[in-house]
């Protein structure tokens, strides 16, 4: 029986708000430990990717969200030093009033994207969240 080597599945969830301010979370573990992310992680198996990025959102940010639209889908292979990931991105409303550090986030916070340029972001993320404004602002 032949092995094949398949790339891991994660979801990222850009959570905004009527002025397209939005979610990050710092991480708390590596790689990229105490850099800005999107919410997100792995989706688990026989899970749905909409399903993983509801529960990463309610896991990393205590942010109920309903997802908006797909962003897009990205898949380069070097994008996660741990190995070949794709991530499947979502836009999404939530309540911000709610939101407090969870699960492998050690810090939450709002951020604009005036903002973009101050913050040290994981992975693509910068790409990521510049492709999520403007499907958001799409999205009104």
């Amino acid at each position: 029986m032949a092995k094949y080597r398949n790339p891991s599945l994660t979801a990222d969830i850009f959570i905004f708000d009527d002025d397209l301010n939005f979610i990050l979370i710092k991480r708390g573990n590596d790689p990229y430990k105490d850099c800005w992310a999107l919410p997100g992680g792995f989706v688990e198996y026989g899970e749905s990717v909409e399903t993983a990025a509801i529960r990463e959102a309610k896991e990393e940010t205590s942010i109920d969200v309903e997802l908006i639209n797909l962003v897009n889908v990205y898949s380069k292979p070097d994008r996660d030093p741990r190995g070949h990931t794709v991530t499947v991105a979502y836009i999404a409303k939530g309540d911000f009033d709610t939101r407090k550090a969870d699960d492998d986030a050690k810090d939450i916070n709002v951020f604009n994207a005036r903002e973009l340029d101050e913050i040290e972001l994981a992975f693509d993320h910068e790409q990521i969240i510049k492709d999520c404004i403007k499907k958001a602002k799409n999205s009104f």
